[in-house]
């Protein structure tokens, strides 16, 4: 998988998440005539006004009304459409979550919610703007896809992916320029976990911003003899049952990490099939049942121990 990855983790080029957003609702525009665009008075902070601009007429500023979009986005999707409804992730699914159960997940409408802003690293915002809990509030939702892009090229393929996937779908990401380590070649299917890196040792199953960290923390361990397995589980639900078992047979020994609430995200989706299918010990690294605060992206992330640090930690405390 090493081929399919950046050569040089040291040295990657960082760019924001919702641009691979933006680029993807382009390319989807752009083939296919149904897909729209609906968003909460954020088209700059989103990226939806690349699309906006280039397809006016197939896309609707709903204001500041992020219940009135989710019903919107159903009524377009029975009517045929296939829409994309955006703001940040606090305020959908966070805002509208009623909305979305009734109108779209129980319907089983075909909408596609873009949580934009996810996690710790909005920064100065603060606690009121850093949706840590989106994770648990879609995947308890049937007919809910959940997924949680690595980078701006897998954010990009995973807009791509669900605009063409039949039925409701969430994807996160969040506001920071992340490292992109993933390239044009690198596998992407939802509900398909690629293994980023081989390793016996212990495994580390993430998602999100936290990939890079824990291949970063991979590196590291290896100078010492430890040998990594990192797994991205960009699809938390359906989840790759068959990949998170075949890691825990060889590694017996699993971290999580997410910039999420432990509580309800990718920890408690990989803890409940390990548990009933092959229970090995799980240490979870994420937020702790608190909120954010405002601060610098970086400083947060260090605060909330959410680094490659934290993730070598772990690990030596479990090998111990």
């Amino acid at each position: 998988m090493k081929n399919y990855l950046v050569p040089n983790l040291k040295n990657v080029e960082l760019i924001y998440f919702r641009d691979g957003y933006g680029k993807g609702l382009l390319e989807l525009g752009e083939q296919n005539k149904n897909v729209v665009a609906l968003c909460c008075d954020l088209i700059d902070s989103t990226r939806t006004k690349w699309f906006a601009d280039k397809f006016p007429e197939r896309f609707i500023e709903v204001g500041v009304a992020e219940q009135n979009m989710a019903g919107l986005g159903a009524g377009l999707a029975m009517a045929g459409k296939i829409p994309f409804i955006s703001s940040y992730a606090i305020f959908s699914p966070g805002l509208n979550w009623a909305q979305i159960r009734l109108h779209i997940a129980y319907g089983n409408t075909n909408v596609k919610i873009m949580g934009a802003h996810a996690g710790i690293s909005v920064g100065p915002d603060g606690a009121t703007h850093q949706a840590l809990e989106d994770v648990a509030l879609t995947r308890v939702l049937p007919n809910m896809v959940v997924i949680a892009p690595c980078d701006y090229e897998e954010c990009r393929k995973a807009i791509i992916a669900v605009g063409k996937y039949i039925g409701p779908a969430y994807v996160r990401f969040g506001r920071e320029k992340v490292p992109l380590i993933t390239t044009l070649k690198t596998p992407f299917e939802i509900g398909k976990a690629e293994i980023f890196r081989d390793g016996s040792d212990v495994a580390v199953i993430a998602c999100g911003s936290l990939v890079y960290e824990a291949l970063v923390a991979a590196e590291e361990l290896d100078k010492k003899g430890i040998s990594v397995c990192v797994v991205n589980c960009h699809t938390i639900k359906p989840i790759d049952k068959k990949t998170l078992i075949k890691v825990a047979k060889k590694c017996k020994k699993i971290v999580t990490a997410e910039e999420h609430q432990v509580i309800g995200g990718l920890g408690s989706a990989v803890a409940e099939v390990l548990s009933s299918e092959f229970p090995v010990y799980i240490k979870m690294i994420g937020v702790k049942d608190r909120f954010g605060e405002s601060g610098e992206p970086k400083e947060l992330m260090e605060k909330y121990r959410l680094t490659s640090k934290e993730i070598i930690k772990e690990i030596n405390n479990l090998l111990k």
